[in-house]
C-alpha cells in the first residue's frame, strides 16, 4: 500500500452523554478513494468534522502526513492541503458562480499569497473542468440542484487539496447526474487527490471506491473491499436489508452465468 496520508486513531465525538462518534480508527492511503456508509446519524458526517475540527474533538488524534493536527483550527488544517464539501450545500447565493469559486481559490493549499487576477483565473479553470464554464456568470441562487453540487466541488477543488471529503455529493441526483458525478471523482482521483466519499448512492460508492468503512451509532462496524463489505452480514442487517443483499445475489449468478456462456461459446 501507499503511504498513510490520513490517519484517525481512536477518535470520539461525544454531545453530553452521547457519543455520536466511538473510538474510530482509520488509515487513509495516498491516492485511494475510500468511502464511508452507514444509516442516518450513523456519525459520518460527524466524523469528518471532527478531522476537519469543525467540531471539537472528545479524544483520540488525527494525523496528517504524519503530523499530528488534531484540534488544529480548520483555516490551518485547510492550508496543509485538505478540503470538503458539504452535506448541504452553502453557497454565496448572492454572488456568481465565479466569485464563489475565486473565494475557494484565495484559500487553501495554493492561496496563500495569490492575487484576485490569479484566483479569478483558478476559479474559472476549475469550473470548465467540472463542467460550470458556461454558468460563470450566473448568480448562484439560480444553479440546479446539481449544479449547486458543482459548484459545492468546485468550490473545494479551488483550494487545491491533496486529500478531498465529498459528504454526498450525489444525493438528491438522477441516475444521468449521478453517472456524470460518478466520472468527475474517478478524474480527480486520476489528478493526484485522495478522498474521502460518504455516500448513500451504492452504485457510486462501488463504481469509485477502493475500500469502504462502515459506521453505526458512531463505531466502525466493517471495513474492506466494497463487495466485502456489501456482502458482509452485519451491514445487511444494520444498513442494507435483505432486499439489497438478494438483489446482489442475483447480480452475481447473472455474472457467472454469463461468463461460463461466453466461455462455452
Amino acid at each position: 500500500m501507499s503511504e498513510v496520508i490520513l490517519a484517525a486513531v481512536s477518535v470520539s465525538k461525544y454531545f453530553g452523554g452521547l457519543a455520536a462518534v466511538d473510538r474510530v480508527d482509520m488509515q487513509l492511503h495516498r491516492g485511494e478513494v475510500l468511502g464511508v456508509i452507514g444509516p442516518n446519524g450513523a456519525g459520518k458526517t460527524t466524523f469528518v468534522n471532527v478531522i476537519t475540527n469543525l467540531l471539537p474533538i472528545t479524544s483520540g488524534r488525527v494525523i496528517y502526513k504524519g503530523k499530528e493536527i488534531t484540534a488544529w483550527p480548520a483555516h490551518q488544517i485547510a492550508r496543509l492541503g485538505m478540503a470538503r464539501t458539504f452535506q448541504v450545500v452553502k453557497p454565496f447565493r448572492r454572488m456568481t458562480v465565479r466569485e464563489n469559486v475565486t473565494v475557494g481559490a484565495m484559500y487553501g493549499a495554493g492561496g496563500r499569497g495569490r492575487s484576485a487576477a490569479v484566483a479569478i483565473r483558478k476559479a474559472e479553470e476549475v469550473l470548465d473542468f467540472v463542467g460550470l464554464g458556461d454558468q460563470m456568470d450566473k448568480q448562484a441562487d439560480q444553479l440546479t440542484l446539481a449544479g449547486l453540487k458543482r459548484l459545492e466541488l468546485a468550490k473545494a477543488l479551488a483550494m487545491e487539496p491533496e486529500l478531498l471529503f465529498l459528504d454526498e455529493v450525489m444525493a438528491g441526483l438522477n441516475q444521468k447526474e449521478i453517472e456524470a458525478a460518478m466520472s468527475l471523482v474517478r478524474e480527480i482521483n486520476q489528478r493526484g487527490v485522495t478522498l474521502l466519499v460518504i455516500e448513500h448512492v451504492m452504485k457510486a460508492i462501488v463504481g469509485v471506491c477502493q475500500r469502504v468503512m462502515v459506521l453505526h451509532y458512531g463505531q466502525k462496524l466493517a471495513e474492506g473491499t466494497p463487495q466485502e463489505v456489501l456482502n458482509h452480514p452485519l451491514v445487511i442487517e444494520a444498513y442494507l436489508g435483505q432486499k439489497f443483499a438478494n438483489r446482489q445475489t442475483m447480480a452475481a449468478a447473472q455474472a457467472r452465468d454469463a461468463e461460463s456462456g461466453q466461455s462455452a461459446g
